[in-house]
């Protein structure tokens, strides 16, 4: 009876709920531990006791059921403080950089809960390190990454990130096997390949300091991209040499066939995570196409799957690294067209503030993790690693661009080499690789020298940089942003540039550029862009990519304003009016007679007698509010050059709207006999008359010129 008893009674609290519990024993009903004890029981014998009730708590405090939340939220509130204060410190952001003050914040928080605690405090852990806080900083860096630099210099790139990673690595390792065999008797338990494994970890340059530092000094575009690119790059072959020489560790020996194989799986992790990457990134272009009926959730698949693909890579024991840049660089192009503009502006903010709380953290935790019980300390192992590290970074630094420039059209100046060898900060990459080596009994000594180098890199040589670059005069960033007709005229030298290859029969940068954007054109943009979102001249898109980052803003760079310059900013009816214009203007090519120009689909000359659609210009700044239309007589031929000499020293070198079109030059006469022939004393009198050659002979077949179609000013 006792067996049957006591699952009736579990079913029947189950299906009256409370009013059963005063009938069953607590101890035969499961009762999560953070409950307070039932009502009307005794906690002893577990019989009813009705003489003892226990009173109702009305304030109670359960700290573990929030523990971990709690103080996540708490580190990132002190981060994010912390960076606050930086920025609010007066003149010290001018002087010490915000990754040494992060680190020095990290080292008193260290030394509090050291000295509270009496034990170490919590570490940056490389799981923590490698899945959350590393993948949105790549990101960000990814995604905003200027395309057509990184494109342009990516021989040099590759060049400097793999090769000067192989020679870091070896050269760093065998140095300080060399060491060792010196120093016998505390190093001689030490092996070749330790030292191979500490050299591959110690010579990842951290891209997040690398950031952190040279976007403060706001140096030339080709430098910050060599450097940052080579950071970027240089973390993927170092992991990936990591885990090779902690394989090879693994093993019982080490033969031929063993390295043979280890170079072949650094190809296939590298090439793996690219593809990974690529697939992703289309994946993501794809699925944004179809979110033009849920807006609000479009910035998320970004987001999801950049991140799934470096989840992917990891899982596969490739290159997340490499997977989430490739995912990145892909799909942004795909995805901003077919995302609206508050999406974009979501998608930036969002990735920016992402990757600023991750890299502040790292700091933060760098620091942290310094005040630890588990350092060893050996002067000539430690001297040695900083000054290998500093040697064998400068000799290939010049080594490689001395091959490298033999090459390049833009050579790399050697300020600009000594800036490159100079900046190679160590962080968070090489401080969780060193986490992870396997216990030995040098370990600990691992671990001290990597803090040290750390240190080193990120105060001495990173809050010396930037009077470097100011003593060496180092070229500086452009500050302004592009105008339409700098975008227009480097398009024009890269499809000539990309003729004469082709015409000389050499397949070089601009022959493939060209090739690549002709199949992006065919096939790329017509299946992962929406057909509403097409633009029809590829002009409009740079108008709109340069209104779109103007309106953005360059944060990190803000446009100097020329002192020579006396023009006022425009408003934004003027900026409407400018953009509705603009867009008339230039979706007129596609209704006219004659094609664009493309080397691909040469066009013959077109001979008709049409009369060509007119051009619109927004007025000058005090006439904004006045549109007319241009009537082509054939002496208004002559006044509207005349017109556009007049008015072209008062134009903004970005709203002159220029066309090459072919166009017969008409004879009327009504006009001719109002006219009458033509003075040369009158003509040579007047001020903004036509010299004579300019003026086209009656009956000439019609002719390609060039034509400013301007509004006539508002008359005086």
């Amino acid at each position: 009876m006792a067996a049957l008893w006591k699952p009736s009674l579990l079913l029947s609290a189950c299906l009256f709920g409370p009013l059963c519990l005063a009938l069953t024993p607590p101890a035969e009903l499961p009762q999560p531990h953070n409950l307070p004890p039932l009502l009307g029981f005794n906690s002893s014998d577990g019989s009813p006791s009705v003489d003892l009730p226990m009173a109702l708590r009305v304030f109670s405090v359960d700290y573990h059921h929030v523990q971990a939340p709690f103080e996540i939220v708490l580190w990132i509130m002190l981060a994010s403080l912390a960076k606050l204060g930086f920025h609010w410190s007066g003149r010290v952001p001018a002087v010490v950089p915000e990754s040494c003050l992060l680190i020095m914040v990290g080292l008193l928080v260290g030394g509090v809960i050291y000295g509270v605690r009496h034990s170490a405090p919590p570490t940056l852990s490389a799981d923590a390190f490698f899945l959350f806080l590393l993948p949105p900083i790549v990101l960000d860096a990814g995604y905003f990454l200027p395309g057509r630099l990184f494109f342009e210099n990516l021989g040099t790139i590759l060049w400097y990130a793999v090769l000067g990673t192989l020679w870091n690595v070896l050269g760093i390792g065998l140095s300080l096997y060399g060491v060792c065999l010196l120093a016998q008797s505390s190093l001689g338990d030490i092996s070749l390949l330790h030292c191979l494994l500490f050299g591959s970890l110690i010579a990842a340059v951290d891209p997040v300091a690398v950031l952190s530092v040279f976007q403060e000094m706001h140096v030339n575009e080709q430098l910050h991209i060599l450097v940052f690119g080579e950071s970027l790059l240089n973390d993927a072959v170092t992991v990936v040499l990591y885990k090779l020489f902690e394989s090879f560790l693994r093993l019982p020996s080490v033969s031929g066939l063993d390295v043979l194989l280890g170079g072949c799986r650094v190809v296939v992790v590298g090439l793996g995570g690219l593809f990974v990457g690529l697939f992703f990134g289309l994946v993501a272009a794809l699925t944004s196409r179809f979110t033009s009926r849920a807006q609000v959730i479009a910035p998320l698949f970004v987001f999801l799957y950049s991140y799934l693909s470096y989840l992917t890579s990891e899982m596969l024991h490739l290159s997340g690294i490499m997977a989430i840049v490739t995912c990145a660089v892909t799909m942004k192009q795909y995805v901003e067209a077919n995302v609206s503009e508050r999406s974009k502006t979501s998608i930036q903010y969002f990735l920016k503030m992402w990757s600023s709380v991750s890299e502040t953290l790292i700091f933060i935790f760098l620091g942290v993790s310094t005040i630890q019980d588990v350092h060893m300390w050996s002067w000539p192992f430690v001297c040695s690693t900083l000054l290998l590290c500093l040697i064998w970074r400068a000799t290939g630094v010049l080594l490689l661009t001395a091959v490298v420039n033999k090459l390049r059209r833009n050579a790399v100046t050697f300020r600009d080499q000594f800036i490159i060898a100079y900046g190679g900060l160590r962080g968070a990459i090489c401080f969780s690789l060193v986490f992870l080596i396997d216990d030995f009994p040098k370990k600990r000594l691992f671990i001290t020298t990597t803090i040290v180098v750390i240190l080193f890199t990120v105060f001495v040589q990173g809050m010396t940089i930037k009077p470097l670059v100011e003593l060496l005069d180092v070229k500086r960033k452009k500050r302004a942003l592009p105008t339409v007709s700098e975008e227009i005229h480097s398009r024009l030298i890269d499809h000539l540039l990309a003729g004469i290859e082709d015409v000389v029969g050499y397949w070089g940068q601009h022959y493939w550029k060209d090739k690549f954007e002709q199949f992006n054109r065919k096939y790329l943009r017509r299946f992962l862009i929406r057909e509403d979102h097409q633009a029809r001249s590829s002009i409009l898109r740079v108008y709109q990519e340069l209104e779109r980052r103007e309106q953005r803003g360059d944060e990190e760079a803000p446009p100097l304003v020329d002192p020579r310059s006396h023009s006022r900013p425009l408003l934004p009816e003027e900026m409407d009016s400018i953009r509705r214009i603009l867009s008339r203007n230039l979706q007129n090519f596609s209704s006219k007679q004659t094609p664009a120009y493309s080397r691909h689909t040469l066009h013959q000359d077109a001979t008709t007698d049409k009369t060509r659609k007119p051009l619109h210009r927004h007025h000058s700044l005090g006439e904004r509010y006045t549109y007319n239309t241009i009537t082509h007589w054939p002496q208004g031929e002559d006044g509207e050059f005349n017109a556009s000499r007049r008015v072209r020293a008062g134009l903004s070198r970005s709203h002159t709207v220029c066309s090459i079109s072919p166009r017969p030059i008409l004879q009327d006469p009504s006009a001719s006999a109002q006219t009458g022939p033509a003075d040369p004393k009158s003509s040579a009198a007047g001020e903004d008359q036509v010299s004579p050659q300019h003026q086209a002979p009656a009956g000439r077949a019609p002719k390609k010129q060039l034509s400013f179609v301007l509004e006539n000013e508002k008359q005086q």
